[in-house]
């Protein structure tokens, strides 16, 4: 496993893995030069402590303040969020990033200051004159392993280093800093997995959850003409294609699809509500196809895409499930966008597509992802713009 993992890190020159593994040996190496010592082991178990408390607190912070804030409806949370001024919450509505920004690192801070007070307590107490007594045995036993244990004492630093970096750079992820790292994190196996097995689970992203391999980019847009060598975006022979097929055939449907859509949204008077009830029930029936993800990711086309087929297959990626509520939206003469761009799933950003309804009672577009309904409430949500950049509407379709 570890010539494995060396191996891997050597061919695969991403910065990320290297500062990965440079955080994670780091304190190992040092642990291992400077040897075991009473005084040294509790330096090294207060910045343990440390680490471990900042952790803790990233945890609860962000745990708390996103039920505060977006999972208010019953307990404690609802007894919060109801006492912070209302202009501070219509804020945090249209800006939700500024939770990430503001609202998280205050609780942190408090968290850790807490923590790190009741602990110190305790290892004055307790802790501390262990280490003197381990120290006069240790001793006897020569330098070797001495250095041993300064080694061994540091993995527990040296692990709390890593998931600190990794918070991190999910967060520069979050707020989109710079595409550039973007690419890195996505490629970086050593991010993704440690992002999957603790920032994922922290953060309660039913998203991230739900579509496990939306974390590839299995959504890919290719303009070629009739000769098939790329061609500029604009020129009069270019065709595009979605997932290997074009636009138009991925919107086209049928009788089927046709008098069920009317049929679902039949008791259903205003645009708000028809296009609600299509979202639900396309978010809810149709299910992420996990390895059609994976053979678009590969550039394999030998599939069959758009509002059809995933009708019937009850099945799709974003793009299908995109397609499918163009068709049944359009069935009832309901005007409609799908809009191409990236989304964030919990690890990095990656291509994506989803949809746009105009409300003609209220004269405005709202945003729609049945492909993330599982995940939440994606339908007119707040929340849209912290998962969802760089749109790009690739076509609009009107009343029939």
């Amino acid at each position: 496993m570890y010539k494995e993992f060396l191996q891997n890190f050597i061919k695969n020159r991403n910065p990320i893995n290297i500062l990965i593994f440079a955080i994670f040996v780091y304190p190992i190496l040092k642990g291992f030069i400077v040897k075991f010592s009473s005084k040294n082991l509790k330096k090294e178990v207060n910045g343990v402590e440390t680490n471990i408390s900042f952790v803790v607190s990233i945890i609860l912070g962000i745990y708390w303040m996103k039920n505060i804030f977006f999972n208010h409806s019953s307990g404690i949370y609802k007894s919060i969020y109801d006492i912070i001024p209302k202009e501070a919450k219509m804020y945090a509505i249209r800006k939700p990033i500024v939770i990430y920004l503001v609202a998280i690192p205050i609780a942190v801070f408090i968290i850790h200051n807490l923590i790190m007070l009741i602990i110190g307590g305790i290892n004055k107490i307790t802790m501390y004159p262990v280490f003197d007594g381990i120290e006069k045995k240790i001793r006897e036993k020569g330098n070797g392993i001495r250095r041993l244990l300064g080694a061994i004492f540091q993995i527990p630093r040296a692990i709390c280093y890593v998931i600190l970096l990794t918070f991190l750079l999910n967060f520069l992820s979050i707020i989109n800093i710079k595409p550039k790292i973007n690419t890195y994190l996505a490629d970086s196996k050593y991010y993704n997995y440690i992002c999957k097995a603790v920032v994922i689970p922290i953060n309660n992203s039913k998203v991230a959850k739900k579509l496990p391999s939306i974390v590839n980019n299995s959504f890919k847009i290719v303009i070629k003409n009739d000769s098939s060598p790329e061609v500029k975006k604009g020129d009069s022979r270019t065709i595009v294609y979605y997932n290997g097929i074009t636009l138009e055939e991925g919107i086209k449907s049928n009788e089927d699809i046709n008098k069920f859509a009317r049929k679902l949204v039949q008791d259903r008077s205003t645009d708000r509500e028809k296009a609600e009830v299509i979202y639900k029930w396309v978010g809810k029936n149709i299910n992420y196809d996990n390895e059609k993800a994976e053979k678009v990711f590969k550039n394999i086309y030998d599939i069959k895409s758009g509002a059809i087929p995933t009708y019937y297959s009850k099945k799709g990626i974003c793009f299908d499930y995109s397609c499918l509520y163009v068709a049944m939206c359009r069935a009832n003469n309901i005007k409609v966008r799908l809009v191409t761009g990236r989304g964030f799933n919990g690890v990095s950003w990656v291509g994506h597509a989803w949809n746009q309804v105009y409300l003609k009672e209220e004269g405005e577009w709202v945003n729609v992802d049945t492909t993330f309904a599982k995940g939440g409430n994606y339908f007119d949500s707040s929340r849209f713009s912290m998962d969802h950049a760089d749109n790009n509407i690739a076509g609009e379709w009107g009343e029939r």
